[in-house]
């Protein structure tokens, strides 16, 4: 029974239950359970696209991709502190994709009421393609505008606000490269793998963008 006067409890978030996609970047793992039930399609789309198991159009050369994963070798292309991070995007520079989109999937039980989101970016409504952003606090102005797909753990959250927290250009843009190395898709139940041994080699720097129109 409630009190005189009480605020009803907000409902619980729900929980996701499907697979884990480890984030293994430049700066650290960042970990994101998936929301297989409540965002079934863009689930789907991400770990078809992070396996190499979906077809995808490289922006670069125009060239159908077929067995080969979307986004190991990529950067965080837009970061923006006490926000998010945003990635997958094969050019860098904001204006990438896979060669197609698709409609949004905007459950009322998922909202950015925590932190640690994993959504699609988008150009404007039923525009969604491979990039992503992490979100590292609430921002309920997003609610119902962005497909969320998962949710990423508190340390996880940590490094993408390490993350965020990078010198960048007036476009968002780090200005030494962030790299997602790769992105593996742990099925539900199974263990996570131990992260990569530490590479003294330095990355090659990604190419910079002629130009960038990020959108969120």
């Amino acid at each position: 029974m409630q009190a005189p006067g009480a605020e009803p409890a907000a409902p619980p978030s729900p929980q996701p239950t499907g697979p884990t996609a480890v984030f293994d970047t430049s700066m650290g793992r960042m970990t994101c359970r998936l929301f297989s039930k409540l965002a079934p399609k863009t689930a789907a789309n991400f770990v078809g696209l992070a396996t190499g198991t979906k077809d995808w159009t490289n922006p670069a050369t125009g060239k159908v991709e077929h067995g080969k994963p979307f986004y190991d070798g990529t950067i965080f292309h837009r970061v923006i502190p006490g926000f998010m991070v945003q990635g997958g995007d094969p050019l860098g520079t904001g204006m990438g994709g896979p060669g197609y989109q698709f409609d949004d999937e905007l459950n009322p039980n998922l909202n950015f009421d925590v932190p640690g989101r994993l959504a699609m970016a988008n150009a404007g409504p039923n525009t969604n393609g491979s990039q992503f952003f992490i979100t590292v606090a609430p921002q309920p102005q997003l609610d119902q505008h962005y497909s969320i797909f998962g949710q990423c753990t508190p340390g996880s959250v940590l490094v993408a606000e390490t993350i965020a927290d990078v010198p960048r250009d007036e476009r968002n843009k780090p200005l030494e490269p962030v790299t997602l190395d790769k992105v593996t898709i742990v099925p539900a139940g199974q263990p996570v793998p131990p992260p990569p041994a530490a590479d003294s080699t330095p990355s090659a720097p990604a190419p910079q963008p002629q130009n960038s129109n990020p959108q969120l």
